[in-house]
């Protein structure tokens, strides 16, 4: 799942708890991007902007075998060390990083970051230091993890209203050929239904502040199902200069200077959903 803003507030408020929960003088994240490349986005103690926006490609330097073993990994200094590539050198001792930690961030069995936390000097870091990174981490975790399934829950939404406006879109295009007027009635009112569902002022009940004809509604649900001019023409069973003609008096009734503008100012008023 793609990373954004509100997940790189996850990354910089762990790496405030990281720093008060160890002691430790710079902490600093981010997570993966595509190519399982990870971006340091959030700096915490830094002094300069060596490592700001470094790109850390999984399998190289401390933070990159972080990502690619899914588990912590610990130098006591980083120059120096045989225990990891050296890519990345110029950036830490522009820094004047000697010991740093890193720790994974791993949401359903995949690493989506990583979090550091280093010294200015070559010493061991403790057993403690390390077990505050790994819950830092843990936090950011449960963070995205919810983030995820609000993500997941919204989409799904999405494609179930998606589904909602064809729907409403083929019962305007069937009810003109309907010939019983009763029937027509009825599927008419099931498409009211729809729009009361989206809370729109036409489903509701009360009378829409712009009034659309009901040609002029039929051809804005049909283009807000994606249909074209002339699929609409074929749907409604009009001409394509009709579509045009609806289409160019619903716009104007809607203050609209486009097809778009004019499907969602139908959907504000009410008369889809």
């Amino acid at each position: 799942m793609t990373a954004d803003a509100s997940d790189a507030v996850e990354i910089r408020d762990a790496l405030l708890r990281l720093r008060r929960a160890t002691g430790l003088p710079v902490a600093f994240g981010g997570l993966l991007e595509a190519g399982q490349r990870m971006r340091i986005s959030e700096l915490d103690g830094t002094a300069t902007h060596a490592l700001r926006s470094l790109v850390v490609t999984s399998g190289t330097g401390l933070g990159g075998k972080t990502v690619a073993l899914a588990r912590p990994c610990v130098v006591t200094d980083y120059s120096a060390s045989r225990q990891i590539s050296h890519e990345y050198d110029a950036a830490v001792a522009a820094e004047g990083l000697r010991s740093v930690l890193a720790v994974p961030v791993v949401v359903r069995h995949r690493v989506r970051g990583a979090l550091y936390g280093a010294l200015r000097t070559a010493q061991p870091l403790g057993g403690r230091m390390l077990d505050a990174a790994v819950e830092a981490a843990r936090d950011v975790e449960r963070a995205l993890a919810v983030r995820d399934e609000a993500r997941a829950l919204a989409a799904e939404a999405g494609a179930g209203w998606e589904q909602v406006r064809e729907a409403h879109a083929a019962l305007r295009a069937l009810a003109p050929r309907i010939a019983d007027p009763g029937l027509r009635a009825e599927l008419l009112q099931a498409c009211a239904l729809l729009t009361a569902d989206a809370g729109g002022a036409e489903g509701a009940g009360s009378p829409a502040r712009v009034r659309l004809a009901p040609r002029e509604v039929d051809v804005l649900a049909c283009v807000a199902a994606g249909a074209t001019n002339a699929v609409a023409a074929e749907r409604l069973g009009v001409t394509p200069e009709t579509v045009k003609g609806y289409l160019r008096s619903a716009m104007r009734k809607l203050r609209a200077r486009t097809r778009g503008e004019a499907v969602v100012a139908a959907r504000r008023a009410g008369w889809l959903p």
